[in-house]
């Protein structure tokens, strides 16, 4: 049913809420009791004059009578019936109305937005458990700090037995003893406190102990991903390096050395791309074109990673919603930009379906598919950039880069793949990683 259709639905639970009787809105309003029966029953539609009436007795905006609820909260409230699981027996016959979901809105906007919020913490609540569990697999920093913390557990029983084992021992040997339990307790707290505020800090979290690529990635979220004063015609390539400069100086999230190097290796690359595809041209081409890679490629003569990437890093006005992921031939993982919904691989042992993967075994081919993690489908292409030629005696460095983009319409035959976020046995009969 049309929203304006709904809207003496909604007139009528409003007049409820207000605890109201028909006769006395209809008198309030100005309108005869009889003619607001039929429009609180759909059979009268309503505008102008008579709705704004309406809307100032029930102290509510008109828009919220005549169009409902915003087409945002709808369509989350059919993504979050899509992900209720199909029925374990013949039993369960309860399932979402989904064609009564804007009636639902329309009658109960405060328990329909409620759901919303819940589903929005359910899902970053989510994001949370697969980053701290892919932390407790694979982060080298991590495992670091539990071997500090173990080394140290080792050396204060060592110490400990010894004294405990040794009747009697000289003065000196007993201080020593004494100092090294003292010193290494310290080392102990000061470990374990790392530890500590390492687990605790999430993916969203303000932690005091980030990787280098997490400050980087903290980096860029917060300019949106988009620079601005990188766009413009900066000169002389002394000023393009003032420019990076300031913006890193000036940031709180940029601490470390090695953050600092990351960080001025992805701006100096994004200022190259800006030139090579001025922000002017890209907006025209999407717009005649929508995303299409191919298509730019043909019409500026950029390689296919560098489209990729520029794609990525223009403002969402643009491009609407994108994501990116890239790893380098050592296996590094570079700065992600994630998409909303999708969980990303933080180390290189993600699913091994992910296209980034498979364009790293051919570098000189790009790939593109269609694929599924949980409720959420996406598109993704990937393309790999060649840093360095391979020679007899050295082998070539590349980068890749797997530009996520919502679910591109495919044929029928062209069926989503299921991915995961980082490998694990999830039963998967055709999958090409080791179990």
């Amino acid at each position: 049913m049309h929203p304006v259709d709904m809207a003496g639905t909604r007139i009528r639970e409003r007049r409820i809420i207000r605890g109201l009787k028909q006769a006395e809105l209809a008198h309030a309003a100005g309108i005869s009791a009889s003619y607001l029966n039929l429009i609180e029953h759909n059979r009268r539609r309503i505008g102008g004059r008579t709705l704004l009436q309406i809307a100032e007795v029930l102290e509510v905006e008109p828009t919220l009578i005549r169009e409902g609820v915003q087409t945002s909260l709808l369509t989350t409230l059919r993504e979050i019936a899509k992900q209720v699981p199909p029925p374990v027996n013949e039993e369960r016959e309860l399932e979402p109305e989904l064609d009564r979901v804007e009636e639902f809105a329309g009658r109960f906007p405060g328990w329909a937005q409620l759901i919303a919020n819940l589903n929005n913490q359910n899902s970053e609540l989510q994001q949370n458990v697969n980053f701290l569990t892919e932390r407790l697999s694979n982060d080298p920093k991590l495992s670091d700090a539990l071997h500090e913390v173990i080394s140290t557990v080792t050396a204060i029983r060592s110490t400990a037995s010894i004294l405990a084992d040794t009747r009697e021992l000289e003065p000196e040997w007993l201080m020593r003893f004494h100092r090294n339990i003292n010193e290494d307790g310290k080392r102990l707290a000061q470990g374990a406190e790392t530890l500590v505020k390492y687990l605790e800090g999430g993916p969203n979290a303000d932690s005091d102990v980030l990787a280098p690529v997490e400050e980087v990635e903290a980096f860029l979220a917060h300019h949106s991903y988009h620079f601005a004063e990188l766009e413009q015609d900066l000169g002389q390539e002394g000023d393009a390096e003032q420019c990076l400069d300031q913006l890193i100086a000036e940031s709180d999230f940029i601490v470390s050395e090695d953050a600092t190097h990351l960080a001025r290796r992805i701006l100096g690359q994004y200022v190259c791309d800006a030139q090579e595809l001025p922000i002017a041209v890209m907006a025209d081409l999407i717009s005649m074109h929508k995303i299409d890679p191919e298509t730019i490629i043909r019409e500026t003569g950029a390689p296919m990673a560098q489209v990729l990437r520029r794609i990525a890093m223009l403002p969402e006005q643009i491009t609407g919603a994108t994501g990116l992921v890239s790893v380098t031939t050592s296996g590094m993982l570079l700065p992600r930009k994630p998409m909303l919904g999708i969980n990303l691989p933080r180390t290189p042992t993600g699913c091994a379906f992910w296209p980034l993967h498979r364009v790293m075994a051919h570098p000189e081919r790009p790939v593109r598919a269609a694929m599924r993690q949980d409720e959420f489908r996406i598109t993704a292409m990937a393309a790999a950039e060649q840093e360095s030629a391979a020679g007899f005696d050295t082998s070539g460095t590349c980068t890749a880069y797997m530009l996520l983009l919502p679910e591109i319409s495919a044929p029928e035959s062209n069926a989503p793949l299921d991915l995961k976020e980082i490998c694990s046995v999830c039963g998967r009969k055709d999958c090409v990683a080791p179990h």
